[in-house]
């Protein structure tokens, strides 16, 4: 099942689901002729409707260097456990928006991710139970102000500013994302990152066991579980894309004043 949160044509906040007919691509950025948006016996075309962050997450925790692809290009060490930063709701963005970054930055960089959008309050979950507390998987992109990152420890300008955090467009069961999944990220058209979720150095069950063994997990909340190499920077009026096997293609905007 593929899920998606929308305001309908009347102003309603509704949750659906986004259907897609036998032999139809997958969702993609704008949804063109393929797939609808069902809410009881209503229907919509996702042009229709404005589309919502697909979950509302009390915190988005983020995984660093989980890549050693990644790891390599921004010349660090391959970490010896996940590192773990924190994104607040203020950054969550959705899909199809422009969205406004900081001004007086010399470079603000887009960073794909798969996101595991966690189903139910959870703390000190083992790995072989990780998978028992995932709901299903949405596009990320982790912007990130490089400016301020480079001159802080806890990243919060660098990382947690408003509309740092573009996720959807939908949540995906993961019966519909392959294990090795491929992840994408198209600037302006032009593909920049290219990769897998089977190269994560540390596997999903592994992230959820190392978080949930410090803090409690929220139904809504979202891991964002690393990037690949190819990181680079945004301009003002580019276009975005991150696009993930089995879930779609999250799809936004940026201005840069």
């Amino acid at each position: 099942m593929k899920r998606v949160r929308f305001r309908d044509t009347a102003g309603n906040v509704r949750g659906g689901r986004w259907t897609v007919e036998d032999g139809d691509p997958v969702v993609t950025a704008a949804a063109g002729p393929y797939g609808r948006i069902a809410f009881g016996d209503e229907s919509y075309d996702p042009d229709e409707v404005d589309i919502l962050p697909p979950c509302e997450p009390t915190k988005v925790v983020c995984i660093g260097r989980n890549y050693a692809d990644h790891a390599e290009e921004m010349d660090s060490d391959l970490p010896d456990r996940p590192m773990l930063f924190l994104k607040a709701p203020n950054a969550v963005a959705s899909h199809g928006k422009h969205l406004t970054m900081p001004s007086g930055k010399e470079r603000i960089d887009y960073e794909a991710e798969l996101g595991v959008v966690i189903g139910e309050q959870c703390r000190n979950v083992s790995e072989s139970g990780a998978m028992d507390v995932v709901a299903g998987y949405t596009c990320v992109n982790d912007i990130s102000n490089r400016d301020d990152q480079r001159q802080e420890q806890n990243w919060v300008r660098g990382k947690a500013f408003d509309n740092a955090c573009p996720i959807g467009p939908l949540v995906a069961t993961p019966e519909h994302v392959p294990e090795d999944a491929s992840i994408e990220l198209r600037l302006n058209g032009e593909t920049k990152q290219s990769s897998s979720r089977e190269h994560l150095i540390f596997p999903i069950p592994e992230l959820i066991a190392e978080i949930t063994s410090y803090m409690t997990l929220e139904p809504g909340d979202v891991i964002a579980t690393g990037t690949p190499e190819g990181v680079g920077p945004m301009e003002d009026g580019d276009e975005v894309e991150v696009e993930i096997e089995g879930i779609g293609t999250l799809k936004h905007s940026v201005k840069i004043p």
